[in-house]
């Protein structure tokens, strides 16, 4: 495999309590990964560990090629990352938030228009580039807002359940800008608690008291837990859950 992220015995205790317990994966390269569990299940501190953002209490761990102790500045410049919380700012308009985050992803000021221009034309938002984002719909910001973290064309885009309090329809359209993303080659590892989600991914683990329970692809899952949906695997792991 051709791996953007790989994880062996990945481990996080907090005093005497183990968030992530000894967690072995990859992800290949331009592959939808997603990473589901229920709350306190330790996806959160897996994500964060991955991001460059807290530490591991040991294992072993690389994303984007860059060792998760000693190079996390290198994991940060390397990656995107979209929120549960929406975090654009809203007093600024579409193209203000774009041209920011350009500058903070370190891209020059020609990069950064022509990149304005085209996220826009894709968004189908170009007569609304000096819209405030305070006064878009709440499935037009999400789409923003992704695209936003995937401005710097990074090798890896972490989204942490990006489609919640969206409508249905918002939430299938956010989906279509995830394939196009992963067929430009952005790997996507996300989270989600909508079930009907994880079948759109190539791959899905779902934690349990923060160890990796399954790991496979959505049909392939359905099989081994002779389910009918994503849904029915979750609630047959999740039942036996102790932090739940």
């Amino acid at each position: 495999m051709n791996s953007a992220i790989t994880t062996e015995n990945l481990t996080k205790q907090f005093g005497d309590f183990t968030a992530v317990d000894r967690i072995s994966f990859e992800v290949a390269k331009g592959e939808i990964f997603g990473f589901l569990g229920a709350n306190g299940a330790g996806k959160t501190t897996a994500m964060r560990m991955l991001c460059g953002l807290l530490s591991p209490t040991s294992g072993k761990g690389t994303v984007a090629g860059f060792d998760i102790y000693k190079q996390s500045d290198n994991i940060k410049r390397n990656i995107g990352y979209m929120s549960q919380k929406f975090s654009l700012y809203e007093d600024l308009s579409v193209a203000e938030n774009m041209r920011l985050f350009g500058g903070i992803y370190g891209m020059n000021s020609k990069a950064i228009a022509s990149k304005t221009d085209e996220s826009l034309r894709e968004l189908e938002l170009t007569n609304d580039r000096n819209t405030r984002v305070k006064s878009l719909p709440s499935g037009i910001k999400q789409k923003v807002s992704f695209a936003v973290s995937i401005f710097h064309t990074p090798e890896i885009v972490f989204l942490d359940e990006p489609t919640g309090g969206v409508d249905p329809i918002a939430r299938r359209k956010f989906w279509e800008m995830i394939y196009h993303a992963a067929e430009k080659g952005i790997t996507v590892f996300v989270t989600t608690h909508y079930m009907d989600e994880a079948e759109y991914c190539n791959r899905v683990s779902i934690m349990v008291d923060g160890k990796i329970d399954a790991l496979d692809s959505p049909e392939k899952l359905k099989n081994t837990f002779m389910a009918s949906s994503m849904d029915e695997v979750f609630q047959s792991l999740a039942r036996k859950a102790k932090n739940s």
